[in-house]
């Protein structure tokens, strides 16, 4: 009996220990980011399963004791696995890497990130590809409230609702080009065939990026790393019929699971002199290269970038525009008088330019749970611009204007995200060094100069609730110019002597050395506003206070640009300009057709001391005769609407029309502001079938009204006609006419990795000009021009 009790209380404890070991295991899963509960996560634990409440808890009850793999799952995240022991009852926290979206960071792919508070329009990959031989600033014309400042056809910059140069923001991959923006001519140093996606972010109201950006941001970003082991990319071929050239580009990235990455990228382009109707402009032609490379790591919570870019640009200046007769110049302005049309030559001859950009950065980043995002980035940029004009004898091959560059820039940002809000803050600092070569032989347009940069911003968002959030954000930038720059005595006599008497180093003949050393202090703030009270209706209200310094060209500015064909003069006792800007964005749905999408965006801004440029005056020189504009600072406001309509007629049926309206006036002078942009708007149809070739056919019409709104700011010239001594008034306010265009495009994938796409540019081949052409006096818009793209992904 004894030995039966004890089998008995030995299998007995043995049971008792067994059911002693089952566990219960429970946690919560949240997002890394904002520590969100994350709903209907799935969580495994060896073949035992659970799924996660709106609190975002789960529980095992009875886990056996042992070594387990837990796998928690959740949509748009990456999954999480650990290795855990059961010994005894178990609660876990597990964070899951939900999304990547910063506070007012755009990122451009996938789905894009509308529900902010900033006002973004976007030019997607399609829009990029299919117009790829473009430069950036016709490119982005296709956008309301968007258009392009002209120095002929090759050089062309942004405009954003009649703003432009230094008030424009342009960001390269992440760092704000600084090149020689300042002024009407010098364009954007970028080719649009690195990147996937641009977006522009319309009035002061992304802080982040720079107080410069009064005008608007502009975020130029490249395709984003695939997280596998792959290698993808594509070549381009492109035949352009206007100019009888060509590009040719190229895009490799190669990706490893372990989040590695290697890209490298390049283009190379090559026009002849550019046609006109009938005609053919002479110098004209242009030539552009460009490469990228970069590799790094990005994984969620840790990576880094180091990147390079250059590109390499000539471009020939139209001879009719420096036309050394006073005759000739009055005939081509007053009656456009034909000079130097046809004899088409793929030569690059004075006047022409040549530009070089370069950009280094590295930048790395780590997410600490419950601290936030830390990023780091330093940029390098190298500006070397020379510009070479019609001269005699051995001067006639060194350039009249040698400009280098260089510009050294460092940022700090921290980023914190939760449930309802998240800020992002940070530092930055920069130094540029001007350096105009006196080999140049010639008048320095802009002088030598040191520019010290400083800057911190703070960006806080806050969500109310699923209907309506907010955003405010502050900045400060300090900086300071120390110039060395010579004055002709008599001017520095009658403008500075009084002002400025601590600038004065030296006099030198009948020249004035000064080193001026100015300071600025520069206070912005913006508060953005985001209300969906309905699921097909949204409102958004941004108001706006940001301050810029002068640029160097409206300090500065002494002689001529002669790309520009134009005598610019600055001001040294121009002050900071500051700006006030409301921003409103209506969008709504409709239930019509296939659906109908309309956005109205109007828009004010004013500002108290406005830099303006004018033409005040006309000089003729030994190498021709050219308007004389000045930088003035006056009362200014501008008002119009942005709007948008977009009709799904059928599944593979759209219409699209976009319509843009300014009006500036200077309030100091009494009088229009001067290059405005006219009304205008854009048309366009498209058949679109997705599978299982892609194929689409497009149809476009662009309108633009003649602008009625303009200062007369003609000026006189004297010469000689008939033996005579004679005055005549040059007529250099004139807006040119109304014009129609159309332009179409189809395209399609011929085989599984090759497509084909083919556009046709003023279909009518129509003579008009463009009111913000500078060159517009002197030639016509391009004409008809045919190109055939044909791209290779592999």
């Amino acid at each position: 009996m004894k030995l039966i009790y004890s089998l008995l209380l030995t299998f007995l404890g043995f049971a008792i220990t067994s059911a002693q070991q089952n566990y219960t295991v429970e946690g919560t899963v949240y997002d890394f980011h904002d520590k969100t509960f994350l709903e209907n996560a799935e969580v495994k634990i060896g073949d035992f399963t659970a799924k996660t409440n709106k609190e975002g808890k789960f529980s095992f009850n009875n886990i056996p004791v042992g070594n387990y793999i837990l796998i928690a799952k959740h949509p748009d995240c990456d999954d999480h696995t650990e290795n855990i022991e059961v010994t005894q009852d178990l609660h876990l926290e597990i964070t899951l890497e939900h999304h990547a979206e910063d506070i007012e960071t755009v990122r451009l792919h996938g789905t894009h990130k509308k529900t902010g508070t900033v006002i973004i329009k976007t030019l997607d990959k399609a829009d990029i590809e299919r117009n790829s031989t473009e430069n950036l600033g016709n490119l982005l014309s296709r956008l309301s409230g968007v258009t392009a400042l002209k120095t002929g056809n090759n050089i062309s910059k942004p405009v954003i609702r009649g703003l432009y140069g230094s008030r424009i923001s342009i960001l390269n991959n992440g760092v704000k080009m600084a090149e020689q923006e300042w002024g009407v001519e010098h364009a954007p140093n970028v080719d649009v065939n690195d990147f996937e996606h641009i977006d522009v972010i319309k009035g002061a109201s992304a802080l982040k990026y720079g107080s410069e950006g009064i005008g608007g941001v502009i975020l130029l970003e490249p395709a984003p790393m695939p997280k596998k082991d792959t290698l993808m990319g594509n070549i381009k071929l492109s035949g352009i019929s206007n100019g009888r050239g060509g590009e040719i580009a190229a895009n490799a990235i190669k990706s490893w699971e372990n989040n590695w990455f290697v890209k490298t990228g390049g283009t190379y382009k090559k026009l002849g002199d550019q046609m006109i109707p009938h005609h053919t402009l002479q110098n004209t032609g242009m030539e552009v290269n460009s490469f990228n490379f970069s590799f790094g790591k990005q994984s969620f919570m840790q990576g880094f970038e180091i990147a390079y870019s250059g590109i390499n640009q000539e471009f020939g200046i139209y001879k009719g525009a420096h036309l050394g007769s006073p005759v000739d110049f009055y005939n081509a302005i007053n009656y456009g008088q034909e000079y130097f049309y046809d004899n088409f030559s793929y030569d690059i001859n004075s006047p022409r330019q040549e530009v070089e950009h370069h950009i280094g950065k590295v930048m790395a980043y780590q997410r600490f749970e419950n601290f936030g995002k830390l990023t780091f980035q330093y940029s390098f940029q190298l500006n070397r611009r020379k510009e070479f004009d019609i001269r005699r004898r051995e001067l006639n091959a060194l350039p009249s204007m040698d400009l280098r560059l260089i510009t050294h820039t460092a940022s700090l940002t921290h980023l914190i995200e939760r449930p309802n809000w998240s800020l992002e803050s940070g530092i930055s600092t920069g130094f540029q060094d001007n350096y105009p070569n006196p080999a140049a032989k010639a008048r320095r347009l802009i002088p030598d100069y040191y520019k010290y940069d400083a800057g911190a911003f703070s960006v806080f968002k806050y969500k109310f609730n699923a209907k309506f959030n907010a955003e405010a954000a502050v900045r400060y930038d300090f900086s300071r110019y120390d110039a060395y720059k010579y004055y002709d005595a008599s001017e520095w006599d009658d403008k500075y002597a009084s002002l400025y008497p601590e600038f004065y180093v030296r006099k030198s003949d009948s020249r004035i050395l000064a080193r001026p050393i100015l300071d600025f202090h520069n206070f912005s703030a913006n508060l953005g506003l985001n209300y969906k009270p309905i699921r097909d209706f949204e409102v958004k209200l941004n108001l706006s206070r940001a301050e810029r310094n002068p640029n160097p060209a409206e300090l500065f500015a002494d002689g001529l640009h002669h790309s520009a064909a134009i005598m610019e003069k600055g001001d040294l006792s121009i002050k900071k300009e500051t700006a006030y800007n409301v921003n409103l964005s209506l969008a709504a749905q409709f239930n019509i057709l296939k659906g109908l999408h309309i956005e109205a965006n109007p828009y004010f801004m004013y500002s108290d001391s406005f830099i303006n440029q004018i033409p005040t005056g006309i000089q003729s020189t030994n190498r021709g005769v050219f308007p004389i504009w000045t930088y003035q600072q006056i009362k200014a406001r501008m008002y119009g609407l942005d709007a948008e309509a977009e009709l799904k007629i059928l599944d593979n049926l759209s219409l699209k029309s976009a319509f843009s309206t300014l009006r500036g006036d200077d309030l100091s002078n009494d009088e229009p502001l001067i290059l405005m942009m006219p009304t205008k708007m854009r048309n366009s149809i498209e058949f679109k079938l997705n599978k299982p070739s892609n194929f689409y056919i497009t149809l476009e019409n662009d309108i633009v009204s003649q602008q009625k709104h303009f200062p007369v700011r003609n000026n006189d010239i004297t010469f000689i006609d008939n033996g005579e001594m004679v005055i005549k008034t040059l007529d250099l306010s004139t807006p040119p006419q109304k014009y129609v265009s159309f332009n179409a495009s189809i395209g399609a994938d011929v085989f599984k990795n090759f497509n084909v796409n083919f556009r046709v540019n003023n279909i009518g081949n129509q003579y008009y000009k463009e009111y913000l052409n500078r060159l517009r006096y002197f030639m016509y818009e391009p004409g008809r021009n045919f190109i055939l793209t044909l791209k290779y992904n592999f």
